[in-house]
């Protein structure tokens, strides 16, 4: 793919790009180890939330063999479900936060023409509901909300793949704050943009950007200067 070209689309991963993740997450994370413990299948303290955190942006299963790599896989089943029923729940109540900029970013880059998806690694009812109750789907494509959860993939990189045949799109950015996202991003031939602002990312992990991003408005920014430059060139 021609990285001076435009792009008619931007593919976003959510969690620590779009969404404030902590914020939604944390307090689900303790209220489910207090129910594993109830239900008898967890014993002591909940682990770290440095090990949570730290495993945002992987598949769920791997997720769980961090948090919980001393126990099978009946016991991270259970986490998951009351994870996602827990955060849900806290999305209708209100809780959860984007990160500033980021339903105005994506409004002005609806106006520009640009398409909007999701590519995450979270399950399908975490990713609809975040984009739902934040009230952002109406500037998403219709079923362009994807996720490794509804397509059962095994890779961000494949995910994208079946999302830009789907719409059969030949020029779009990925945007996001893990190493999985460069990888899908690299692993299609897409223009990179690394959103260095969540604190999740490990060192050197947006290392393969093409470029990156201190605050979500920024977006705008690359894309002005892009514009310029295939003008000037």
């Amino acid at each position: 793919m021609n990285k001076r070209t435009m792009p008619e689309a931007m593919i976003f991963d959510v969690d620590g790009t779009l969404f404030r993740t902590e914020t939604l997450l944390l307090p689900a994370y303790h209220a489910a180890f207090e129910q594993l413990r109830a239900e008898g299948l967890f014993r002591g303290e909940t682990p770290p939330e440095r090990y949570i955190i730290g495993s945002l942006g992987m598949l769920l299963e791997h997720i769980w063999e961090q948090v919980l790599p001393e126990y099978g896989r009946d016991v991270h089943r259970r986490a998951d479900e009351l994870l996602l029923k827990l955060q849900l729940e806290g999305l209708r109540r209100g809780e959860g936060e984007l990160y500033e900029g980021v339903a105005e970013t994506l409004r002005a880059l609806k106006e520009r023409g640009i398409r909007l998806f999701t590519a995450s690694n979270g399950l399908e009812a975490y990713v609809k509901g975040v984009i739902g109750y934040q009230g952002l789907e109406p500037l998403f494509e219709p079923e362009g909300l994807y996720s490794a959860g509804q397509h059962r993939t095994r890779s961000k990189v494949d995910l994208v793949r079946l999302l830009l045949d789907r719409f059969g799109i030949q020029e779009a950015w990925m945007v996001g704050d893990r190493s999985s996202d460069v990888e899908a991003g690299r692993g299609n031939g897409l223009f990179v943009v690394g959103c260095d602002y969540a604190g999740f990312r490990k060192q050197g992990e947006l290392a393969g950007a093409d470029v990156r991003i201190q605050s979500f408005s920024e977006l705008l920014d690359v894309l002005d200067s892009f514009e310029q430059t295939q003008r000037s060139g």
